[in-house]
């Protein structure tokens, strides 16, 4: 089983990002306030508890750590957004979705063979 790592500050979202050259890592950008992204971060532990490959999940709590937010946003090219995810390898942003587009089938699909 895949564990939820959080990202608590720009050291750990830099890791991340290199950690992706290695194998894939899964991206989680949550609102504890959203009602959407808590359904979504549901979504994403259903297909945590299901998943058999090799992706790591992290997740960036944006109440708590908006700079490391932010800093995704820069450092990935990718316009904010809570829920978000953002599946990265070797640096860089393959698949990415948001709000109800975070799904167990669609995280499922874009994770398959990683």
């Amino acid at each position: 089983m895949s564990i939820l790592t959080p990202l608590a500050d720009v050291t750990d979202l830099d890791a991340a990002i290199a950690e992706s050259r290695e194998r894939p890592v899964l991206l989680f950008k949550h609102s504890r306030y959203c009602g959407v992204s808590c359904e979504a971060l549901d979504e994403l532990h259903a297909h945590i508890d299901a998943a058999g490959g090799n992706t790591a999940y992290k997740i960036i709590t944006v109440q708590t750590h908006r700079p490391v937010s932010d800093a995704a946003a820069q450092r990935l090219g990718v316009r904010h957004e809570t829920p978000q995810a953002l599946l990265l390898r070797h640096g860089k942003v393959i698949w990415n979705a948001s709000h109800f587009r975070i799904t167990v089938t669609e995280l499922n699909r874009a994770t398959d063979g990683n």
